[in-house]
């Protein structure tokens, strides 16, 4: 189509596109539309002549997204999103959220301290949003919201850019953890020397150093790393009947102990403290919701994280 007029589209169809991108799957986007899977084909029909391109081709995982269509994303759902606040000026203190939703993008340690405290403070201030948790860390962090892949983003650092915003939600430090079957009876802390003589087990998005194996060089040690992981939802299945000891953000150490058993223990290191932080793009016009969630992230954050130290 070499001329077009927005009087001549039905703007439904960008609704149409969003699902499908964002379900891959024409049977799950009619689904969440609410509209047979008839009407979902003959909708991706006159998307695919509309932008004259596939747009969504089959493989054997369902339907997966062109260039043109990832082009296409950011765009159509951002515009769709200045609908929707539109609608929210109308009614800001709306009590239903139904059918809208936020993705924050966070690393699943912060995921397993607080996701389950974020739930409850969003649902208190908006009722029936869907939050989208999507596994991200300080590397990627602002190209994902750059990309509009996800709305907010909880992380520690990875904010410098002249086009996100970002505030500080605490300060975090680290702990240690161990199965208590490797430990002496009582036992509640490690010193350096068996500290250092245990396997380890590191979880990093990448590389194979660590702030603990830096901190000790800073003291001329070393230690031996058995195994590592991109993710702290594994560690209890790794640490559990084995010698490791795991060094990871408190949050998430106090977290997993609470739930799977493991001992925790002070880290026999001084490693540095680091700054938590929640971002999100700048704009001159932030729609509510999104303030909402916001808040809803702060006030979980302050029940438990420590404010950022004077010295």
């Amino acid at each position: 189509m070499n001329q077009m007029n927005i009087a001549s589209v039905d703007l439904n169809l960008l609704k149409a596109f969003e699902a499908l991108h964002d379900e891959s799957s024409a049977s799950r986007a009619a689904l969440r539309l609410g509209v047979t899977q008839s009407a979902m084909s003959a909708a991706l029909r006159r998307l695919r002549e509309l932008y004259d391109d596939q747009l969504f081709v089959r493989t054997g995982r369902g339907l997966a997204p062109t260039l043109k269509a990832n082009q296409l994303k950011p765009v159509v759902s951002d515009a769709l999103n200045k609908c929707r606040q539109s609608l929210a000026m109308v009614a800001p203190d709306s009590a239903d959220y139904r059918g809208r939703s936020v993705t924050v993008g966070l690393s699943d340690d912060f995921e397993i301290a607080y996701g389950r405290r974020l739930i409850e403070a969003v649902a208190r201030r908006a009722p029936k949003l869907r939050l989208i948790f999507r596994q991200t860390h300080s590397q990627i962090v602002a190209e994902a919201l750059l990309q509009r892949s996800v709305d907010l983003a909880i992380s520690s650092g990875g904010f410098a850019q002249r086009m996100l915003s970002r505030q500080v939600l605490g300060e975090g430090h680290y702990l240690c953890l161990a199965d208590p079957a490797s430990l002496a009876p009582g036992q509640e802390r490690m010193e350096i020397e068996e500290f250092v003589a245990r396997e380890h087990l590191l979880v990093s998005s990448q590389g194979f150093i660590g702030i603990t194996d830096e901190g000790l060089a800073d003291l001329g040690l070393s230690r031996q790393v058995c195994a590592s992981t991109t993710h702290f939802a594994a560690l209890p299945f790794l640490l559990k009947g084995s010698q490791a000891v795991a060094t990871i953000p408190a949050h998430a150490a106090r977290s997993i102990a609470q739930f799977t058993g493991l001992q925790l223990l002070p880290c026999p290191l001084a490693l540095p403290r680091y700054p938590i932080e929640l971002g999100w793009r700048t704009s001159p016009q932030i729609d509510p919701l999104l303030l909402k969630v916001r808040e809803a992230i702060v006030e979980s954050f302050a029940l438990t994280c420590s404010p950022p130290s004077g010295d």
